[in-house]
């Protein structure tokens, strides 16, 4: 199945179920969280004309070109008293603007006198240098969409205008195992044929920085009778997300438990690394079995298995930043599958990891993201190719 297809079909399954239950948190917690209602402004932002600079305050109607007495000091967090005819304000970055002022100038734009009088040098035009109430927002203003991830900009946003909660949706719950009997967790030690488990610790890290629960399933035997039964302990999490297993081999036992006791919906994709990925329910509990192989995991769960976990909870805009960047290597053999090549940019063009098996984890943290290339294409050096950052894709 071709890469867009099988998104399309992972998003269409999320917003069938999505995740609807929210709780309010303190604005200091909602980093990373997803909004759940549109945050609509109470106030006008900012509330009051303000100065945008240090300077001097008056009415420019009053203003013949002769120097001007300094009536009141303004200072932001004062309230002025209303602007005297024929005299200035001196006013600073944010103060509030004396009722009846309508132009600032800048103060190294003025002379003061030796009298301490004030003489505007240039000319001068109504509404210069003025913050106007609510030239960021007015009142009754959607300023924040619901489905919108929260970060230190939004937060900011909110907190202007006097948020100190805000409801958020709650945490997906997502159960994280591995399969195979040659896995060992990091601290034990090896036996004949066996390596550490990589796979739990890319997943439970990137889960955790998606603001989602991990729930840690462990590592699964080679067995399909215990393969059943661990799956039906995960009653109560939103996502049941799997590493290895949904191969073809005849230890890979996942797919066999989804067909005997649920559904497949998608299996096998025009994708490398990252072939054999699985998605299907087990007793209605959605599950996702990436491939084994670490590259192979860290690509499918990049491209498919966030934007369906960010859907279901109504993010609308889910596909990673990509631009065009040309390629400072050649690929003379084309492919039946879409291919991400570990890859970073080096003075603007994007180099490839020498090595790119799907078992070879350092080439991910060599890179800095992923370099596509498309189905049947060749490339030169300095054609154009998509580049993915992984700041893109990891939180």
């Amino acid at each position: 199945m071709p890469v867009e297809e099988a998104l399309a079909r992972l998003i269409a399954l999320a917003e069938a179920s999505p995740i609807l239950e929210r709780e309010v948190v303190k604005l200091a917690d909602a980093d990373g969280r997803v909004l759940a209602d549109a945050l609509v402004s109470t106030l006008d932002l900012p509330p009051w004309p303000n100065s945008a600079m240090d300077g001097y305050a008056l009415r420019l109607a009053d203003w013949t070109g002769e120097p001007l007495v300094v009536s009141q000091r303004i200072f932001a967090g004062q309230a002025p008293a209303p602007m005297q005819s024929g005299t200035c304000a001196r006013i600073f970055t944010g103060a509030p603007l004396p009722a009846g002022a309508d132009c600032v100038e800048m103060q190294e734009n003025v002379e003061v006198q030796a009298d301490q009088r004030v003489s505007f040098r240039q000319s001068l035009r109504v509404g210069q240098n003025i913050r106007a109430q609510g030239q960021e927002t007015r009142a009754g203003e959607q300023v924040l969409a619901a489905g919108m991830v929260l970060g230190p900009i939004e937060l900011g946003l909110a907190a202007s205008l006097g948020c100190a909660e805000l409801t958020v949706l709650r945490r997906p719950r997502v159960a994280v195992l591995s399969t195979g009997d040659e896995l060992v967790e990091p601290g034990l030690a090896l036996g004949p044929g066996q390596i550490y488990n990589s796979n739990r610790r890319v997943l439970c890290s990137w889960l955790a920085r998606l603001e989602c629960e991990v729930v840690d399933a462990g590592i699964l035997p080679d067995d399909l009778e215990k393969t059943r039964q661990r799956l039906g302990e995960l009653k109560d999490v939103d996502l049941i997300l799997s590493t290895g297993g949904v191969s073809v081999g005849e230890a890979d036992f996942l797919g066999v438990a989804l067909r005997e006791e649920g559904d497949l919906s998608l299996w096998k994709l025009a994708i490398k690394p990252g072939k054999p990925l699985t998605f299907g329910h087990f007793r209605g509990v959605p599950v996702i079995g990436l491939p084994g192989n670490p590259a192979s995991t860290l690509v499918t769960f990049a491209l498919l298995t966030r934007p369906y976990l960010l859907r279901r909870l109504g993010v609308a805009d889910v596909a990673p930043l990509q631009f065009a960047v040309p390629a400072a290597f050649s690929w003379t053999k084309p492919g039946n599958r879409r291919e991400y090549l570990r890859g970073r940019l080096e003075q603007g063009r994007a180099v490839i990891y020498p090595n790119q098996s799907s078992g070879v984890l350092r080439s991910a943290a060599w890179a800095d993201g992923l370099v596509e290339v498309l189905e049947g294409r060749t490339l030169a050096e300095g054609d154009p190719v998509n580049f993915i950052p992984f700041s893109e894709l990891l939180g």
